[in-house]
């Protein structure tokens, strides 16, 4: 039976392909559909780490509609066992090299923009509160892009992102993600991964193979 390690971003990012629909909900019950009739033939299984299902359901207002209720009920819910996880050192001082390397990224940024800010207000007069919020409101906008492309796109920016990596190390499933930095990271501990613009077509194997071969 094959695993695989969903993360949240797959349900909300319609530009990834999938397949499975051009809405959330379209895409929620296309893969709680095809997920029920594998479980139910043994083919497959889906997993999600609780922080991921947190994640999720975030995304929802009203989180007892029955479409939400009908995927949870074929999802494994799963925490990665981490105290028994083994890492290599080389993946750990990488992070940590990372994670230095982009705070002086965003250190900079931050220099930058503040200097960008300066220079927009010299020379002008005294301004009312309104304009000075739209004045500064540009300078502060540009710095959360350029701060967020420079620290966070392609690296682990939660302990969820982690827990979708350890699970698939774990149970050696397949990390099924549009998020660069998870595969990126994915790559480095080993893991397993499938491209997102492929996975429903495996499922769709797996399902034929499963009405023509029932075990």
């Amino acid at each position: 039976m094959k695993r695989y390690i969903l993360d949240a971003n797959l349900f909300f990012n319609m530009e990834s392909g999938l397949g499975f629909g051009r809405k959330t909900e379209e895409v929620v019950v296309g893969i709680t559909n095809i997920g029920k009739t594998l479980k139910q033939i043994q083919k497959a299984e889906f997993l999600m780490p609780p922080r991921v299902i947190d994640e999720f359901l975030s995304f929802f207002e009203e989180k007892s509609q029955n479409f939400i209720k009908n995927f949870l009920s074929i999802i494994l819910v799963k925490s990665p066992e981490v105290g028994g996880i083994q890492l290599p050192a080389q993946i750990i001082y990488s992070i940590i090299d990372e994670v230095r390397s982009r705070s002086q990224k965003g250190q900079k940024i931050a220099e930058e923009e503040i200097e960008e800010a300066g220079k927009r207000f010299m020379g002008q007069k005294k301004l009312e509160t309104k304009d000075f919020q739209i004045n500064i409101g540009v300078s502060i906008k540009k710095f959360r892009d350029r701060y967020r492309q420079a620290t966070r796109f392609g690296f682990l920016d939660s302990v969820a992102d982690l827990d979708l990596i350890m699970l698939a190390r774990e149970t050696d499933g397949f990390l099924v993600t549009s998020d660069e930095g998870v595969l990126r990271w994915g790559r480095m501990f080993g893991v397993r991964e499938i491209r997102v613009g492929v996975w429903k077509k495996q499922l769709e194997d797996l399902l034929a193979d499963g009405v023509h071969h029932p075990e």
